[in-house]
């Protein structure tokens, strides 16, 4: 019982340790991990469970952690996992803050940082497009990230408008077609 617990901590933890980028960018990650390899979830399951981490508060890594921990082992699942998420960067960032006050001026510190910007990038484009992917869009929803992106980047509309907005038309959509 024990080695399950552990294995959930390790995972998770090595998720937290050797990402970076932040959430959005351990999700490929996380994805590889607990879909592909370990496959303690499915990819749909996966893209649900990073939907909802998304839509709650706090961060997403957290978030998308305790719920797969909960998903495999329950509570204490939940808890396993969110720590070994969260303590391998809370001591790097610990080690940094200590030791970054002598090291932020030095032009080879600095450069590293704008190398890793772009990698950063494609790290956080990689699950969009594995996720458009697996939401099987068709040409009746595939308008509506293109307008949720629109709505966002044009009009300034906050994403918490439109994800409360994809909820509910969503529960009119299948209400409407469970009846028919």
């Amino acid at each position: 019982m024990m080695k399950e617990y552990l294995e959930i901590f390790t995972t998770f933890s090595k998720i937290g340790a050797f990402t970076i980028g932040g959430g959005y960018a351990m999700i490929p990650v996380i994805q590889y991990e607990v879909v592909e390899r370990k496959r303690w979830v499915t990819k749909e399951e996966f893209t649900d469970l990073l939907a909802i981490s998304q839509s709650a508060p706090g961060i997403l890594a957290i978030n998308i952690s305790i719920f797969i921990g909960e998903k495999i082992k329950g509570f204490k699942g939940s808890v396993v996992a969110a720590l070994g998420t969260a303590l391998p960067s809370f001591l790097i960032i610990l080690a940094i803050a200590a030791f970054f006050s002598g090291f932020k001026e030095n032009e080879t510190i600095e450069r590293m940082f704008k190398g890793m910007r772009p990698v950063v990038v494609a790290l956080i484009a990689v699950p969009v497009i594995s996720l458009a992917r697996g939401l099987k869009l068709n040409k009746y929803t595939s308008f509506i990230p293109v307008l949720s992106v629109l709505f966002i980047v044009l009009l300034g509309i906050s994403p918490v408008w439109l994800i409360l907005a994809g909820g509910i038309l969503g529960v009119f959509y299948f209400y409407y077609f469970s009846k028919r």
